[in-house]
């Protein structure tokens, strides 16, 4: 598997590495501004990781191509919320339980973020700044595969830099966090999206190699 690494290799990392990434970032957005932030705003955070979700759908599910489905928040009916997301929904002949798995993906999201209020105070620290270092970690891994065309998950040369993470260097003492880390986290994310336009890797990995590889892996098992 790891002398053959290159052949699941693909553009497609900037979506489930880097929308992951996304991902986590607005869910610790969420967590640190949880007592500061307006409703409209977390919502706008759940709304951005729902998008990133949509696109990492993208050759697990069928494609939308005879429909499609958009996301958006507009003020809300309900007591409870100032604004809410809404879904522009329009599919014809599309798998049922596909579907239902996305709609499953996409509630999990909400969800996620609602288990961020009940969260026990006394741990917030270390569970945020645990966080924010795999946060970084991820942009890191996903730049490797991208540039480097290789996967390297122990991060020997960052190591200190992501400890300093984790032990509360970009924390302040309301718990929030110094702009600098927003910064570095935005610059991360301009280096994703020229990697993925300037880069020679395959929008997707060739399926039909990587099923040779898996019949010639069963075919030496069974000959011992």
């Amino acid at each position: 598997m790891i002398d053959n690494r290159k052949l699941f290799l693909s553009k497609r990392a900037v979506n489930s590495f880097g929308g992951y990434a996304t991902q986590q970032l607005r869910r610790l957005e969420n967590a640190i501004a949880r007592d500061k932030l307006p409703q409209s705003r977390k919502e706008e955070h759940i709304l951005n990781s729902m998008k990133g979700a949509i696109r990492g759908f993208e050759g697990r599910y069928t494609k939308f191509d005879k429909g499609s489905v958009i996301l958006f928040t507009d003020d809300s009916k309900r007591e409870d919320l100032d604004r809410e997301i809404f879904a522009n929904v329009h599919l014809d002949h599309y798998p049922v339980r596909e579907f239902n798995s996305m709609v499953n993906e996409l509630t999990n999201i909400i969800t996620a973020y609602e288990k961020l209020g009940h969260r026990n105070h006394k741990k917030d620290d270390n569970h945020l700044n645990k966080h924010a270092m795999h946060l970084i970690r991820l942009y890191l891994i996903c730049l490797d595969i991208l540039e480097n065309e290789d996967i390297v998950t122990y991060r020997e040369k960052e190591h200190d830099f992501l400890m300093s993470i984790r032990n509360g260097e970009f924390q302040k003492e309301d718990g929030t966090y110094r702009q600098e880390f927003f910064d570095m986290v935005t610059d991360y994310e301009k280096k994703l999206e020229y990697a993925r336009k300037n880069i020679s890797l395959p929008d997707n990995p060739n399926m039909k190699l990587v099923q040779e590889f898996v019949m010639s892996v069963n075919r030496r098992s069974l000959d011992g």
